[in-house]
C-alpha cells in the first residue's frame, strides 16, 4: 500500500497542472458546501451553542388575528399551568442598557428572562449561580444579573472573585451572581448578549410601568420545549384551546388573542427569518458549485486517462493485473480527495464568519454573532461525493485496460486502444452535465445577486445618507421628564449651531434597532371591528423635526410643532397603510383614533417606511409627539453634511458641557 501511495505521489507530481487544477476544483466545491451547510445548521437548525434539547425547542409568540404580537406575563403563567404537552416555557425580552462600571460607561445588549431560563436551557454557570424562582416576583425587587463569559473576560479581566460585585444597568445597581460558560451567547439568533436580568426587573429596562401583573401588557417573546414524541401541531392545538379559555375568562385583554408555535428555523422575532432567503439561495449555489467541481474533475481525469493509455498497456503487457491497476488509481484518487478535503476545510473555516458581514450591528452595543461552527458531517459528505466522482472517473482507464488488444496496442499508441466511442460518449455526457450545471449555477448566482440588489435598492421610506443616530441615556443619570426635555432642548440648540448640521430630532425608537417598537390597542371613529377583534398598532414618539431629519415625506396635513405638548390636545400622524385599513383610503387628517387611553386627532399622513426589518411588508403605524408622552426619547438623530467621526467628537464635547456629572456615556451609531 505504501508503494502505491508513493507511486501515486510521483505520478501527481509529474502532472502539476492537472493536480493543482483538480485539487482547486474539489477544494472550492467542498469548502463552499461545508460553509453554507454549517451556516444553515448553526443559524436555522441548531442555532444556540451549548443549549440542550434543541430538537424539541420551538418559538412562542402571541397573535391578535391580524399580526404577531408578544406574550404577557400572566398569559405565560397560564400556559405553564394548563399545557400538558410542553415540558417548559421560558420568556425573554431583549433590550439595551447603559452599563456603568466604576467611572466607565458604554451601551450593552442584554435580555430580561424568566427565572427558569438557564435551567431549562441546560446551561450551568462557571461561577456563581443562576436565577431563583423568587426572583421573578416583586416590582424591581431583585437587582441581580448574570453576565456573559466574554464580558467577564473583557471588562473584568477574568476576575475569579467577580461574584458579589456590582455594576449599574440603566442607573440601577445590580449584583453579579453568575458567569455563563464560554460559547453561550443567548437565544437570539445573530446577537451575542452580555448580561441577563430576572423578569422582576423588566420595568427598569423596558419602561412603561410594571407589566408582570398586567395581562394586557405584552412585552416578551418565548420558547417552549415539547415533551418527547409530541409534534408541534399537537402542542399548537393545545395552546390554542388554552387561548380560547383565556379569551372567555379575560375578554377585556384577550379578545381575539392567541398563541402560535414556530420551528426554530422559522422563529419570527430574531434573525433566523431574516437570513432564511439568503441561505436558501446560497445552498443552491453551493450544491451547484460542488456538482460542477465533480464534473470538472471527472473531465480532467478522463482527459488524463487518454494520456496514460500507453502506460496502462505497458503495465498489463508486463504482467500487472487489473486489481493492481485499480488499486493504484484508487490510491491516486484518495490522495487528490484528501488534499482537496484539507483545502476545503481551510476554505470553510475562513468563510464560516463571512455571513456576519452581511448583517452589521443594528445599534450601538450589539455584538453580532451568527453561529457557524464547521459541521463535520457535511464536510465528510462533501468530501465523500468528491471522492466517489474522483475514483469513478479515475478508474476508467483501468477498467478499459482489460479490454485492450495488446498486439494492436503495442504496434501503435494511437489505434483504438481504449475504445474511442466509449470515451467520446462519456466525455459528451460530462460536457452536457457541466453546461447544464453551469447554467443552473449562473441562474442561482443571478438570483442571489438579485436578492442582494433588491435588499440594497429597497425603498426604506426614509433617508439614511448623512444621518447619525446616538443613544443618550438620561434615565441612568436620574433625569425626570421635565429635566430630560430641558436637557434635550438645550442640546438640540447647541447641535444645530454646529457647522454642517441640517436638522436634529429626538425619538423614542429608531428603525431597525434590536428593540421592537411599542404597540397599543386602538379604536378608530367609524371603523367597525369584527367580533372579538382588537386591532393593535405599533407607534413611535417623536419630536417636531423627526420627519424632516429622517427624510420621511408627509403626504397630507402637517408635522408636529413645539405647541404639541402635554397641555395641548393629543395628536397623531398615521402612515399610508393605516389610513388605507382604517379609513378606507380617505384622507385621515381631522379624524380621530383612540390609543393609550385617550383620543388622538390625526394631523398628518406620512409615507410608508420600513420600521423593524428591510424584509417586512407594509403595516399600519402611527406617530405621537414626544412632548405629549411621560418621558423624553433617548435617541438623537442628526442630519449632517459632515463625516461621522468629526461630528461625533464635537457633539461629545457639547454633551459634556451640559452634563451634571462626569463620565456620562455617549454612544454612536452612524447610518
Amino acid at each position: 500500500m505504501m508503494q502505491d501511495f508513493l507511486f501515486g505521489i510521483r505520478m501527481l507530481r509529474r502532472s502539476p497542472g492537472f493536480s493543482l487544477l483538480a485539487i482547486l476544483c474539489l477544494t472550492l466545491g467542498i469548502g463552499a458546501t461545508t460553509a453554507v451547510f454549517s451556516w444553515i445548521e448553526g443559524i436555522l437548525l441548531r442555532p444556540f451553542p451549548l443549549v440542550a434539547k434543541q430538537d424539541r425547542m420551538v418559538a412562542l409568540t402571541g397573535t391578535d388575528r391580524s399580526d404577531r404580537t408578544d406574550v404577557s406575563w400572566p398569559d405565560l403563567q397560564d400556559l405553564r399551568k394548563g399545557c400538558t404537552l410542553v415540558d417548559a416555557f421560558i420568556a425573554e425580552h431583549i433590550g439595551g442598557a447603559t452599563l456603568s462600571i466604576g467611572d466607565r460607561a458604554a451601551r450593552a445588549a442584554g435580555s430580561v428572562v424568566s427565572s427558569n431560563y438557564f435551567d431549562v436551557l441546560g446551561i450551568r454557570p462557571i461561577l456563581g449561580r443562576t436565577f431563583e424562582p423568587s426572583e421573578d416576583i416583586g416590582r424591581n425587587a431583585h437587582p441581580v444579573t448574570v453576565i456573559a463569559y466574554q464580558m467577564w473576560k473583557d471588562r473584568y479581566h477574568s476576575d475569579p472573585a467577580i461574584i458579589g460585585k456590582t455594576q449599574r444597568l440603566n442607573g440601577v445597581q445590580h449584583t453579579i451572581i453568575g458567569v455563563m460558560p464560554e460559547g453561550f451567547f443567548g437565544t437570539f439568533v445573530g446577537y451575542s448578549f452580555q448580561f441577563w436580568v430576572p423578569a422582576s426587573m423588566e420595568e427598569a429596562f423596558e419602561g412603561g410601568g410594571y407589566k408582570l401583573e398586567n395581562r394586557g401588557a405584552r412585552w416578551s417573546e418565548g420558547f417552549a420545549f415539547l415533551k418527547p414524541g409530541v409534534t408541534i401541531q399537537q402542542a399548537q392545538a393545545e395552546i390554542s384551546a388554552i387561548a380560547k379559555r383565556l379569551e372567555a375568562a379575560y375578554p377585556d385583554t384577550n379578545r381575539g388573542r392567541g398563541f402560535k408555535l414556530y420551528p426554530l428555523w422559522q422563529t419570527p422575532f430574531n434573525n433566523a427569518g431574516t437570513t432564511l432567503p439568503t441561505l436558501r439561495i446560497s445552498l443552491v449555489v453551493a450544491c451547484l458549485v460542488l456538482l460542477i467541481a465533480c464534473a470538472n474533475v471527472g473531465n480532467l481525469l478522463l482527459v488524463r486517462s487518454f494520456a496514460r493509455r500507453h502506460e496502462m498497456t505497458v503495465r498489463i503487457a508486463v504482467g500487472a493485473g487489473s486489481w493492481r491497476l485499480l488499486r493504484q488509481l484508487l490510491t491516486e484518487g484518495l490522495i487528490l480527495s484528501a488534499v482537496a478535503a484539507a483545502g476545503g476545510l481551510c476554505l470553510a473555516y475562513w468563510c464560516r464568519n463571512l455571513i456576519t458581514l452581511m448583517f452589521p450591528p443594528p445599534a450601538t452595543g450589539i455584538i453580532v454573532h451568527l453561529p457557524a461552527e464547521l459541521d463535520w458531517r457535511v464536510l465528510a459528505l462533501s468530501a465523500g461525493v468528491c471522492l466517489v466522482s474522483t475514483v469513478l472517473f479515475g478508474l476508467v482507464p483501468a477498467m478499459q485496460a482489460g479490454k485492450i488488444d495488446l498486439a494492436a496496442a503495442m504496434k501503435s499508441d494511437s489505434g483504438g486502444v481504449i475504445g474511442g466511442r466509449g470515451r467520446a460518449w462519456i466525455r459528451s455526457v460530462l460536457v452536457l452535465v457541466q453546461v447544464s450545471l453551469s447554467f443552473m449555477l449562473l441562474v442561482g448566482a443571478g438570483l442571489l445577486l438579485k436578492s442582494f440588489r433588491a435588499m440594497q435598492d429597497t425603498n426604506l421610506g426614509f433617508s439614511t445618507k448623512g444621518v447619525l443616530v446616538t443613544g443618550v441615556d438620561m434615565v441612568s443619570a436620574g433625569y425626570d421628564g421635565p429635566r430630560m426635555r430641558n436637557f434635550q432642548d438645550q442640546l438640540s440648540d447647541r447641535v444645530r449651531a454646529l457647522g454642517g448640521v441640517e436638522s436634529v430630532a429626538w425619538s423614542r425608537a429608531v428603525p431597525f434597532a434590536y428593540r421592537s417598537y411599542p404597540s397599543a390597542p386602538i379604536a378608530v371613529d367609524g371603523f367597525v371591528v369584527e367580533p372579538g377583534e382588537q386591532p393593535t398598532v405599533e407607534y413611535n414618539e417623536v419630536d417636531p423635526a423627526y420627519f424632516s431629519t429622517m427624510g420621511i415625506p408627509l403626504l397630507a396635513g402637517r408635522e408636529f410643532t413645539l405647541a404639541d405638548n402635554d397641555t395641548a390636545p393629543p395628536v397623531a400622524v398615521v402612515n399610508e397603510t393605516m389610513a388605507q385599513r382604517f379609513w378606507r383610503g380617505e384622507n385621515p387628517v381631522g379624524k380621530r383614533l383612540q390609543a393609550k387611553g385617550r383620543w388622538l386627532q390625526v394631523v398628518g399622513l406620512a409615507k410608508n417606511s420600513k420600521y423593524s426589518s428591510i424584509l417586512e411588508t407594509s403595516k399600519p403605524f402611527f406617530y405621537t409627539p414626544l412632548r405629549q408622552g411621560p418621558m423624553g426619547g433617548p435617541n438623537l438623530q442628526i442630519r449632517t453634511r459632515r463625516g461621522p467621526e468629526s461630528m461625533a467628537n464635537q457633539l461629545a464635547r457639547e454633551v459634556k458641557a451640559h452634563l451634571e456629572r462626569e463620565g456620562w456615556p455617549i454612544n454612536w451609531l452612524a447610518r
